[in-house]
């Protein structure tokens, strides 16, 4: 369904492995950074997934900040620093970009997205602009809506096609209903030319089809897997298939 031929905005991240002044020390001697040279990306719409710790979210920042994203989220134009906690590693990265350039963007972290809210609401009450920015969001503050709510609004109104998406944990504020909408709605943006690349956890992201899944391993590396091969998917489906069993296991005076 899905071209891995396609037009992409951002072909591969290299690590500048001879820069790194240390693989013993943060943040790179996280599993997912301390064996990376390059991540390449073939398809529209790519996964990275692994255990909390592994540093996916790290890796995912770096890339977002070489691009140009501020580290906390929100699109290009967005400067404000709530609190400097991301790491340098996006100093080591050298992006490749593809020939034609994204219209649209954003940065998407589940962690800090209420600082990101309240930098638009900010903005909306200091500068005045007409229209107002939070009308790109549905016309509506993103802090008087549900955490869930405001996800899915900029996901539905804010993305608008022929652009380069990066989101940390989207699935963090969603239900699975919800969940499912989001997989609507890219397979929309999709079709309109842009590019996702998504850290998560959730085994119905990784189901959009025709995506590349990147596992991250504690061991260190990254490797190419499907969706049934993803830890993810198969403790979901063991724990839905014989609830009572696991939770005996878990549980010791489970009855």
């Amino acid at each position: 369904m899905y071209n891995a031929n396609a037009m992409l905005y951002l072909r591969h991240a290299e690590l500048l492995r001879d820069k790194v002044p240390s693989f013993g020390s943060y943040p790179f001697n996280l599993p997912a950074v301390r064996d990376l040279e390059r991540l390449v990306f073939e398809k529209q719409v790519t996964f990275l997934v692994g255990e909390n710790g592994t540093g996916k979210s790290t890796l995912l920042e770096g890339i977002a900040a070489a691009w140009g994203f501020n580290p906390e989220g929100g699109t290009l134009n967005f400067s404000f620093n709530t609190r400097a906690s991301h790491s340098s590693l996006y100093e080591f990265f050298r992006i490749a970009r593809g020939v034609r350039r994204p219209k649209d963007g954003f940065f998407l972290r589940a962690e800090s997205y209420y600082n990101v809210a309240s930098y638009i609401d900010e903005l909306d009450e200091q500068l005045t602009p007409t229209p107002k920015i939070k009308d790109s969001y549905g016309g509506k503050s993103l802090h008087e809506q549900s955490h869930g709510e405001s996800f899915l609004a900029t996901f539905i109104h804010r993305f608008g096609g022929r652009g380069l998406y990066i989101l940390d944990e989207p699935e963090a504020a969603l239900s699975p209903v919800r969940q499912m909408s989001l997989i609507a709605r890219m397979h929309e943006l999709v079709k309109l030319n842009s590019q996702f690349i998504i850290a998560t956890h959730s085994p119905i992201l990784m189901s959009f089809p025709g995506a590349d899944i990147f596992q991250l391993r504690e061991d260190g590396g990254l490797q190419s897997v499907s969706l049934e091969e993803t830890e993810h998917y198969t403790v979901t489906k063991a724990f839905m298939n014989d609830r009572k069993g696991m939770l005996r296991e878990l549980l010791e005076d489970y009855e």
